[in-house]
């Protein structure tokens, strides 16, 4: 009997990708071979987000989708897991009886038995637990990636921001102990990754569940003298939890990239206030005047809410200062989506749906002239850029790459046979606002480069394990 082949849907965040790795090692152990490009999967899974409103149109829109697709072929299943099968539960099955499995955040590894025990007793099965027994990080993995690689360092978070239902969905904090995080590090540094990226809800409060406030920064500075390691990232920090020791960590470290992810979410007191942020736009300022002090080369990117509950003009006139003065590289904007469970959903000043999108869309502007403006200012300045192995193409030129710079600016460049995973040296050309054209000065091979070709020489690229299947390709496979 032939292996039974997946693709893994992922929404939302940084979390959720590498959540989705984790699924994909697991199918890989349970016998499970990624589909290919052209041929119709036995498996889809879709590791789902809540935090706004469509993520669950997009969520039951593509089941929908899949609905022809699995009344003509019963064996073929379809799996929903993540935050909104954790929030949802049962109510998926209800909309969508077709569903074979639903799975929650805390039980991952449970999902090749589900799927079994589906597929056993011919009924949909449902398992969601209300709190985590073993840290996701004993699971396998199977990275997306062969030269970079996910990293968590805690799970859950303890804030209690009003618009924001991930917390009752992901638990309370819980800290790995930082020997293990390292073991995890040097282990896929000696497999040949290059880059860490260090996850966390709020990373910068990892060790407050062992007695350690300063754990973060000491983490940054044990991580950077891991052989091997070409690069160090972080996301996401929380405002208040941001401390001095982190930025000398950052700024003392070479192997830290000299890029900050830190959410914003808004420039007016009054609504941080509201939102529960519990630090206010002087506390945000002075991290970013910090920073940029000690690393005048770190690019500042973060995430802001326009139109929570009771945002008057004043107050997004607030953000709008905030934005320009804080001259990000760019900011990933999201107009407010009320999300039941949470005290915003319940508040009575919701500000009307044109308003809302007529003050992304100022914003949206606002942002891509100042990142414009960043872009423009790099012409001429050289820079080291991580080759990618799954930035989008904006072409289908082979000879065109692309990656990132230490700031995590997005560069293309045309160069022929350079591997991913090595570093090439450009020179910018020309700059948008969402990415810059340099021209190749020279290039730098790396292990990470010798572990793309490894990965490629036993099984070639799979881009259909993590990120599929698109809208476009499910009505492809349903024939809608």
């Amino acid at each position: 009997m032939s292996a039974r082949t997946f693709v893994v849907e992922t929404y939302g965040c940084q979390m959720n990708v590498h959540d989705s790795e984790r699924i994909s090692g697991l199918l890989l152990d349970a016998g499970y071979l990624p589909a290919l490009a052209d041929s119709q999967p036995d498996l889809v899974v879709f590791n789902t987000c809540a935090v706004r409103e469509n993520a669950d149109n997009k969520l039951y829109g593509n089941l929908s989708f899949l609905a022809p697709l699995k009344k003509a072929n019963p064996g073929f299943q379809i799996a929903v897991g993540g935050c909104m099968a954790q929030k949802d539960q049962d109510a998926i099955i209800k909309r969508a009886p077709y569903v074979d499995v639903v799975f929650g955040t805390h039980n991952v590894g449970s999902l090749p038995a589900l799927l079994e025990r589906a597929r056993i007793e011919e009924e949909s099965q449902i398992e969601i637990k209300e709190s985590l027994e073993h840290f996701p990080s004993t699971l396998p993995v199977k990275r997306h990636s062969a030269f970079s690689a996910w990293v968590s360092v805690s799970v859950g978070c303890n804030n209690t921001c009003t618009f924001c239902i991930v917390p009752s969905l992901r638990g309370i904090e819980k800290d790995r102990p930082m020997e293990e995080v390292l073991r995890e590090v040097r282990a896929v540094a000696e497999q040949g990754v290059v880059e860490v990226t260090l996850l966390g809800q709020n990373v910068n409060a990892y060790g407050v569940g062992f007695g350690d406030r300063g754990a973060f920064a000491t983490l940054l500075r044990e991580c950077a003298k891991v052989d091997g390691l070409e690069r160090i990232r972080f996301m996401s920090p929380h405002p208040r939890d941001f401390t001095d020791d982190v930025i000398d960590a950052m700024a003392s470290s070479p192997k830290v990239m000299p890029h900050l992810h830190m959410p914003l979410q808004s420039g007016s007191d009054k609504v941080l206030q509201a939102m529960r942020r519990s630090y206010r736009t002087d506390r945000y300022l002075g991290i970013i005047e910090k920073v940029r002090s000690t690393m005048p080369e770190a690019g500042i990117t973060t995430d802001i809410i326009v139109g929570f509950p009771g945002e008057s003009d004043e107050d997004f006139q607030g953000t709008l200062d905030v934005v320009k003065e804080a001259q990000f590289t760019a900011a990933y904007t999201f107009q407010y989506s009320k999300r039941p469970g949470t005290p915003a959903a319940t508040m009575s000043d919701q500000i009307a749906a044109d308003v809302v999108a007529a003050r992304y869309q100022e914003l949206h502007k606002l942002q891509q002239e100042i990142s414009g403006s960043i872009n423009e200012a790099s012409i001429g300045k050289t820079y080291e850029v991580l080759v990618s192995d799954h930035e989008g193409r904006h072409d289908q030129s082979r000879a065109r790459l692309n990656g990132r710079t230490p700031d995590f600016r997005l560069v293309h460049f045309e160069a022929e046979n350079i591997r991913p995973g090595d570093i090439a040296t450009v020179v910018i050309e020309s700059a948008s606002p969402n990415f810059m054209v340099g021209a190749l000065q020279s290039v730098r091979p790396t292990r990470g480069g010798d572990a793309y070709d490894a990965r490629v020489k036993e099984s070639g690229p799979q881009p259909l394990m993590l990120g599929m299947p698109t809208l476009a390709a499910l009505k492809t496979l349903s024939g809608s």
